[in-house]
């Protein structure tokens, strides 16, 4: 089968620079570095660190309530959660005595992780919000949360 002339196909100067998906996604994956970097000497990742930080509730949460608070399929959720509770850092239990309903909750391992996380957060938080100057992570959070999820 000879090639197609593919003169409707965008050009790859153009999707790198106007692509919103490449672009958020690229940028994604720079940033999710850094904070794996940065957490790696407390042996968590920057996913973990935002379940951690999710589930520093008061109460229990359920699996779709955290699901939810973080934009994430409970299954992919359930495969990140394992890691966490097989090293103490957070506590499996039954809802109301049903064992296919499960509250999950942070242990006092996991709280401490959590707080020994925080500082470097709010380090390379400032660090990477800095050159967006003034306004510009607050109108950038506010653009990308208008996005509706499926």
């Amino acid at each position: 089968m000879p090639l197609m002339e593919n003169t409707a196909l965008i050009p790859v100067q153009q999707l790198n620079a106007e692509c919103v998906c490449l672009n958020v996604q690229r940028a994604a994956r720079r940033v999710a570095r850094r904070f794996d970097a940065a957490f790696r000497p407390l042996g968590i990742t920057s996913g973990q660190f935002t379940i951690l930080g999710a589930l520093n509730q008061p109460q229990p949460v359920t699996l779709g309530e955290l699901a939810n608070i973080l934009g994430m399929e409970r299954t992919t959720l359930t495969r990140n959660l394992v890691p966490l509770e097989t090293a103490g850092l957070l506590r499996s239990s039954a809802v109301d005595g049903d064992a296919r309903a499960r509250a999950l909750a942070l242990t006092d391992a996991g709280r401490a992780r959590l707080a020994a996380a925080t500082p470097l957060w709010h380090g390379l938080q400032a660090e990477l919000t800095a050159p967006m100057h003034d306004n510009g992570w607050s109108v950038a959070r506010e653009a990308l949360a208008t996005l509706e999820p499926d």
